[in-house]
């Protein structure tokens, strides 16, 4: 994508801060995932900040973060060709890669209940962009499929154990 869409990201992000009273340098770097995903990651620096602000910006389990993410995309890539929308990620004190981290090891674990009792695995707590990046973690694994069940607040990811899978089929891989 674009340098232009680039500083656009990083100077709306910038504003959105200043409008809430908070003062920090953002900086941006495109960031290719593990699964082929690009991504223009947008950090908030964490250094001229005080914890009530950090706390303030993450919210209640990075909900706070989840929602300028949410903003940033619809916002950033509003009259862009499709082929020009660019994925933003909003980054604070490395909570995104933990976060990731911590995905991949719930995907893991469901999907080793889920191939052992030959059953289902519900997953809940997630938001909806959680279970998507569960549901794209879980790809990979043989002799799975991933759907979600139930309505907001209470959507569950469910991982679901097909005939033939196993864990170790998905370690292969």
């Amino acid at each position: 994508m674009g340098e232009q869409q680039d500083q656009s990201g990083i100077q709306w992000l910038s504003q959105l801060l200043d409008h809430q009273g908070v003062q920090a340098n953002v900086t941006g770097q495109h960031i290719d995932d593990d699964l082929g995903d690009s991504s223009f990651w947008l950090t908030i620096e964490d250094s001229s900040l005080t914890q009530s602000q950090i706390d303030g910006l993450l919210g209640d389990r990075g909900r706070v973060l989840d929602a300028i993410q949410y903003l940033a995309n619809t916002v950033l890539n509003i009259g862009q060709d499709p082929d020009q929308q660019q994925s933003y990620t909003i980054e604070l004190q490395g909570y995104r890669q933990q976060r990731r981290d911590e995905l991949k090891a719930i995907a893991e674990q469901a999907a080793e209940s889920a191939l052992a009792s030959g059953g289902e695995h519900e997953v809940a707590d997630l938001s909806s962009a959680e279970r998507r990046q569960v549901h794209t973690f879980l790809k990979a694994y043989g002799g799975l499929e991933t759907f979600s069940r139930g309505r907001e607040p209470d959507r569950r990811l469910v991982v679901k154990s097909l005939a033939g899978g196993s864990f170790a089929d998905a370690e292969d891989e």
